[in-house]
């Protein structure tokens, strides 16, 4: 099959970092334009707008949406109106209702959306959970911390109203849990940290709920200095199931049971294939479980003021 032809609207970090190389490497594509109001690649047709794009490259079949989360809908739905498959970078929308009118009307008009989750691809997402099935669960125990200023420099657009805050990053977190965990997962409580200068939480505490009653607890703060701590701990009545390095490393009972390997770079490289999957079977694929939860998790929380954060 003749590779798709496939654009990208908002061509930030995570576009320029992921979306490209990814999109360049596989054979199932071919990246053709880019939107965006102030950024250009060298030797792709570049517009100032996603409208100037649809308009300008009328045999463009396919958008990769890569803007902050708030410009998410309205760029998905202008790309299926004009007949595109979507790939929306996570979090895929700012509210559920969102995202299911875009389920609704990617269906209407039988193109393919893509609500991608990159940390459901990390390389031992898939062993943690085949081993999870196999055992009785107890509890469960998040630790998601990184240093903002380093991971998102001069994104100031995650400390906006809809910007999710430390949710974004957290939400990987979460995806990872909902992937893994037979079962729903409700949220319990919610400490949400909000400096003063800040319209979303910095930083959380979070407790939740999995099927049998098993407690999960995490905790997730921007502020954290050094390397990451991208960390799950499953603790089971044989032993400790844990994923370390953001889904990379999986030990089990303190061994190391899959070998890390660059994981954000396979990540994606995966995302790219099963979006390449979908529009072949003329399918989509929209897993709203991790938006719900932080949306369950903002309902409920107790909002706590703490100091200003400055970059």
């Amino acid at each position: 099959m003749r590779p798709v032809r496939i654009g990208i609207v908002g061509l930030g970090k995570i576009a320029r970092d992921q979306h490209v190389p990814s999109i360049t490497a596989d054979p199932g594509f071919v990246l053709a334009a880019v939107a965006s109001r102030h950024a250009r690649l060298p030797d792709v047709p570049s517009f100032p707008t996603l409208e100037d794009m649809l308009a300008g490259m009328p045999d463009l079949e396919a958008l990769a949406v890569c803007t902050p989360p708030a410009a998410h809908y309205e760029a998905a739905r202008l790309a299926l109106e004009s007949g595109r498959h979507v790939l929306l970078e996570k979090p895929p929308c700012t509210s559920t209702a969102q995202l299911e009118h875009l389920a609704r009307l990617a269906a209407s008009v039988s193109r393919t959306l893509y609500a991608t989750w990159h940390s459901q691809h990390a390389p031992a997402v898939g062993a943690a959970r085949k081993l999870l099935c196999e055992r009785v669960l107890e509890r469960v125990q998040v630790a998601w911390l990184e240093d903002v200023r380093h991971w998102h420099p001069g994104q100031r657009w995650l400390r906006e109203p809809g910007g999710f805050g430390v949710f974004d990053a957290g939400i990987n977190a979460l995806s990872i849990l909902t992937h893994v965990l037979p079962g729903p997962l409700f949220a319990r409580a919610a400490r949400l940290f909000v400096p003063e200068n800040w319209a979303v939480p910095i930083a959380a505490e979070l407790e939740l709920e999995a099927s049998a009653g098993v407690p999960v607890s995490a905790r997730l703060d921007f502020r954290h200095p050094g390397p990451p701590l991208w960390e799950i701990d499953f603790r089971t009545g044989v032993g400790a199931v844990t994923l370390a390095d953001g889904g990379a490393t999986l030990r089990c009972e303190g061994q190391a049971a899959e070998s890390p390997r660059p994981a954000l770079a396979s990540e994606y490289a995966a995302i790219y294939r099963r979006f390449g999957e979908l529009i072949a079977r003329g399918g989509s694929e929209i897993d709203a479980r991790p938006l719900q939860c932080v949306a369950d998790l903002f309902l409920i929380g107790q909002h706590i003021s703490v100091e200003p954060f400055l970059d």
